[in-house]
C-alpha cells in the first residue's frame, strides 16, 4: 500500500491540452478587409451625387463629369491585377495603407478645382488608383490566404461591402451635398479614408503562418506565393498565360458586361435619371443606397450558393434576371416613391454584384494559384465595360434628352453575357486548376 502511494506521488501530472483560440484570426483580418472595402465603395460614389451640382456651379455637362467617372472606373479596374501582385511582393498592409492615403489626397485636392481636367486628375486618376488597389483582387487575396473553408461565403460578404459602402455613405453624402455643398462632402471622404488606414496598420496581418496558424479550415500550410521578381512582370506574365485560354475571354467578356450594367450605368446615372423624372436627388440617393441593402443580402447569399452549386449556372441566372429588370426600368421611374420603382430596387439590388463570388470561384477553378491576379485582369475588363457605358450613357443623355436607350441597350448586353456563360466549359476538379494554357 505504501509503495502504491509513493508511485502516485512521484507520477508527473499530465500536461493540460493547449487551448485553441475561440476566434480564428482569419475573422479579424476579414473584418478589417470589410471595413476597408466599405470605405472604398463609399468614396467612389461621390461624383454621381455631384453631377447636377457641378453642372450648375461650373456649367460642366453630364458628359464632362461622366468622363472623370470613366477614368476612375478604368483605373479602378486596371490597377487591380498589379495591386494583387504588389500585395504578394510587398504585403497587403503597405499596399492598402498607401491606397487609402492616395484616396485621401485626391479627394482633398478636389476642393481647389476650377477646371474639368482637375476633376479628372483628382477624382479620376488619384481616387481611381487608390480605390482600384482595394478592388476585388484584395478580397480574393485575403480569402485565398486566410480561408480554406467558407471561401465562397467570405467572398460574398466582402463583395457585399461595396453595397454596405453605398448604404453608409450615399445618404450622408447626398445630405452634405444638398445642405452644405459638395466641398464639405469631399472633405468628409478625405478624412474618412485617412481614418480607415489606422485599423489596417494595427490589425492587418499578411498570412496565417505569420501567427503560427493554418488558414481557417485547412489541415496543412499552403505554399506561399512568389514574392521575388517584378510585380509588374508577374502580372503581365499571368495575363499572357491566361489570355491563351477560352475561359479567360468568356469570363472577362461577361464581367465587362457586369460592370457596364452596374457601376457604369446604374451606379453613375441612376440618380440623374431619376432626377430627370422629378425625383429629388436625396430620394434617388436613398433608393441607390436601398439597392445596396438588398445587394448585401443577394451577394452574401450568392457566396453561400457558390459553395454549394455550379457557379456557371448561377451566372446564367444572374445575368438573365438583371437584363429583364433593366428592360423594364424606363417604365418604372416616377417623381416619387411608388411600388413599381421599389420593386425594381429590391429585384435589381439582389442581383447587383451577386456575380462576383461565382466569377472568383471560376477563376480559382481554372487558374489555381494565379487566381487573384487573373481575377484582377477580369476585374479590369469589368471596369473598362463600366467606364465605356458611363461615358456613353452621359453622351446619350446630352444628345437624346433621356436615358431610355441606355437602359434597353444594357438589357441586350445582359443577354450576351448569358451566351458567354453558356459557352464556358466547366472544369470538373480543383486538381486540374493549373493555368489551362496547355
Amino acid at each position: 500500500m505504501g509503495q502504491v502511494n509513493e508511485l502516485t506521488v512521484q507520477r508527473a501530472p499530465a500536461p493540460a491540452p493547449a487551448r485553441r483560440p475561440r476566434l480564428h484570426y482569419a475573422w479579424v483580418v476579414a473584418g478589417v478587409a470589410l471595413l476597408v472595402l466599405v470605405g472604398a465603395a463609399g468614396f467612389r460614389s461621390v461624383p454621381s451625387l455631384m453631377m447636377d451640382t457641378l453642372h450648375l456651379e461650373f456649367g460642366w455637362s453630364h458628359a464632362t463629369v461622366s468622363s472623370a467617372v470613366s477614368v476612375n472606373l478604368t483605373l479602378y479596374g486596371l490597377t487591380a491585377p498589379f495591386a494583387a501582385a504588389l500585395m504578394d511582393r510587398f504585403g497587403v498592409r503597405l499596399v492598402v495603407v498607401s491606397a487609402l492615403l492616395t484616396i485621401a489626397t485626391g479627394a482633398g485636392l478636389t476642393v481647389l478645382m476650377t477646371e474639368p481636367w482637375q476633376l479628372v486628375l483628382c477624382w479620376g486618376v488619384l481616387v481611381g488608383l487608390g480605390s482600384g488597389s482595394m478592388a476585388g483582387a484584395f478580397a480574393t487575396t485575403v480569402t485565398g490566404r486566410w480561408f480554406h473553408a467558407r471561401q465562397g461565403l467570405v467572398t460574398g460578404v466582402l463583395t457585399a461591402a461595396g453595397a454596405a459602402g453605398n448604404l453608409v455613405f450615399m445618404p450622408l453624402l447626398a445630405w452634405l451635398v444638398e445642405e452644405h455643398g459638395w466641398r464639405t462632402a469631399v472633405v468628409v471622404v478625405s478624412l474618412a479614408a485617412s481614418a480607415v488606414a489606422v485599423p489596417v496598420l494595427l490589425l492587418m496581418r499578411e498570412r496565417p503562418a505569420d501567427l503560427g496558424l493554418l488558414p481557417y479550415g485547412a489541415t496543412e500550410q499552403p505554399p506561399a506565393p512568389a514574392t521575388d521578381g517584378s510585380a509588374v512582370l508577374r502580372s503581365l506574365r499571368v495575363l499572357r498565360d491566361a489570355a491563351r485560354t477560352r475561359a479567360f475571354w468568356l469570363l472577362a467578356g461577361s464581367f465587362a458586361i457586369c460592370g457596364a450594367t452596374t457601376a457604369g450605368l446604374v451606379g453613375t446615372h441612376f440618380i440623374p435619371a431619376a432626377h430627370d423624372h422629378g425625383m429629388p436627388v436625396a430620394t434617388a440617393a436613398s433608393l441607390l443606397a436601398l439597392i445596396g441593402v438588398f445587394d448585401m443580402v443577394g451577394t452574401v447569399a450568392s457566396g453561400w450558393f457558390t459553395d454549394r452549386f455550379d457557379s456557371r449556372a448561377l451566372l446564367i441566372a444572374y445575368y438573365g434576371l438583371r437584363g429583364l429588370s433593366l428592360l423594364l426600368l424606363p417604365q418604372l421611374f416616377d417623381g416619387s416613391l411608388k411600388p413599381p420603382i421599389l420593386a425594381f430596387v429590391i429585384f435589381y439590388g439582389l442581383d447587383w454584384v451577386a456575380t462576383v463570388p461565382p466569377t472568383i470561384a471560376l477563376c480559382r477553378r481554372h487558374f489555381g494559384a494565379d487566381a487573384p491576379v487573373v481575377f484582377g485582369w477580369v476585374l479590369a475588363c469589368h471596369q473598362i465595360g463600366a467606364a465605356a457605358v458611363a461615358s456613353a450613357a452621359g453622351l446619350a443623355r446630352d444628345r437624346l434628352g433621356d436615358y431610355d436607350a441606355s437602359w434597353y441597350a444594357a438589357g441586350a448586353l445582359c443577354a450576351l453575357a448569358v451566351l458567354f456563360c453558356l459557352a464556358l466549359r466547366p472544369r470538373p476538379t480543383a486538381d486540374t486548376a493549373a493555368v489551362t494554357a496547355t
